[in-house]
This record gives structure tokens, sequence and C-alpha cells, in this order.
């Protein structure tokens, strides 16, 4: 008697949270879910892939081009970009190779072997590297393997720097305009 009430109990409770469950919605009346049709911001380059070795025509072992660098699917509100590509792992703290801004939305990418001028060509600025130079000064670690992160910023309006500008006046300029933000991340060693 005992058994045949403890299943009864069983049965019962199971009828009852059965219940209380929500019964699913014909088809019919049930919401639509619709699919995100949002793309990744995205930075990739033909010279190399995400954490593989920069070739090196890109480093001062070589002759020292820039990558040719594309980005896709940017924040519709972006206006304009920037690039800051630096190296995380030397010795005397990070190390700025490259900083652009001003690039124009319409833009999605650069050539290798960006001149290594003040004015971009088809638009945009350069500033100036750790290497104390305007544009693009490739890797050139002094021991080891080290990263290069080609950060890539979108922008809700073009920045009032001139040319020439460090990374820290980009940044500080940029405070409050990022709408989008992707990176490549690069590595060489000698």
């Amino acid at each position: 008697m005992r058994m045949t009430s403890a299943i009864l109990a069983v049965a019962l409770a199971t009828l009852v949270l059965l219940g209380c469950a929500k019964a699913p919605q014909p088809a019919a009346t049930q919401p639509a879910i619709q699919k995100e049709n949002k793309m990744e911001f995205k930075l990739t380059s033909t010279s190399f892939k995400e954490g593989q070795p920069i070739p090196r025509q890109h480093t001062c072992d070589g002759v020292n081009v820039s990558p040719a660098l594309e980005w896709s699917s940017a924040p519709p509100t972006a206006k304009t970009f920037a690039i800051i590509c630096d190296d995380p792992d030397a010795p005397s703290g990070t190390w700025v190779h490259w900083v652009l801004y001003n690039l124009p939305a319409d833009k999605i990418g650069l050539v290798e072997n960006v001149p290594m001028t003040e004015k971009v060509p088809g638009d945009g600025l350069q500033g100036t590297n750790d290497f104390q130079k305007i544009g693009y000064g490739g890797p050139c670690p002094p021991s080891g393997t080290h990263r290069y992160f080609f950060k890539l910023y979108a922008l809700d309006s073009e920045l009032s720097l001139k040319a020439g500008a460090t990374k820290g006046e980009l940044l500080k300029a940029m405070e409050g305009h990022i709408v989008g933000q992707t990176q490549l991340m690069g590595t060489y060693m000698r």
C-alpha cells in the first residue's frame, strides 16, 4: 500500500508540474525569430594570416614595406578609420610601428607599400612612429619572437589632427568617437 501511495504521489506531482508548464503556442502565433544579418567587423591581410609570421619584406630585415590590409563589415556609422600598429613585446615597452588616421569611410583597405608621406594616397594622414619617422616602420625585434598588432578603429567623425601625430595624440583624439574596433596580429622573429 505504501508503494502504491508513493507511486501515486509521484504521478500526481508529475501531472501538476506538466499542467503548470506553458503549452507551446501554435506556429502561426509564435513570434518570428529574426536572424541577425550582423557581419563581424574584420581586418585581414593578403600578406599574412592572423597569428602567423609577417613576411621578411615587411620588416627591417627586408625592404620594410607596409603590408596590404583589407577590412570589411565596418559599422554603418563610421565616417573615418584609424590604424595603429604596435609591438607590446618590445623590451622598453610597447613600440609603435605605424599610425594612420582620417582614412575615409568608403576606403576598404590599403595597398602594400604605402608611401612614407604625411598624406596617404586617396586621402588620410600618417603619424609619427617610434622610429621618429612618418609612416610604416616594420618589425625589427632585438631578440625572440614578438607580436605585432594592427588595430583598426572605426570612428564617427574626422579627427582634427595634423599629419605627424603620435599614437598618444591619436588615442586622445579618438576618445568618445570609436564606433567599432578590430585587429590583426602577426609575429616576427629575427
